[in-house]
Parts: structure tokens; C-alpha cells; sequence
């Protein structure tokens, strides 16, 4: 069982840095997660 498996994450700032760091590491980890962004055209 991954450490976040059941879990939701809501992570703002996600398109890049930061936010697209913990965003990746937390889906690794088995989360859910709900994400957004002012820059739409980097989210990927």
C-alpha cells in the first residue's frame, strides 16, 4: 500500500516549481489529486 493511496490533494500553483513537484511526488504516492493553475498552458 502506497503511503497516500485514499488520500485527495488539492495542490494550487501546479503547472510548475513547486506545486508541479508535490503534485507528481503525491500521485506517486497513490493520492487523488485536484489541481490548478493561473498558467493553463503549462499544466501537462
Amino acid at each position: 500500500m502506497k503511503l497516500l493511496e485514499g488520500k485527495t490533494a488539492l495542490i494550487t500553483g501546479a503547472a510548475r516549481g513547486i506545486g508541479k513537484a508535490l503534485a507528481l511526488k503525491f500521485a506517486s504516492e497513490g493520492a487523488n489529486i485536484a489541481f490548478t493553475d493561473l498558467v493553463i498552458d503549462e499544466i501537462g
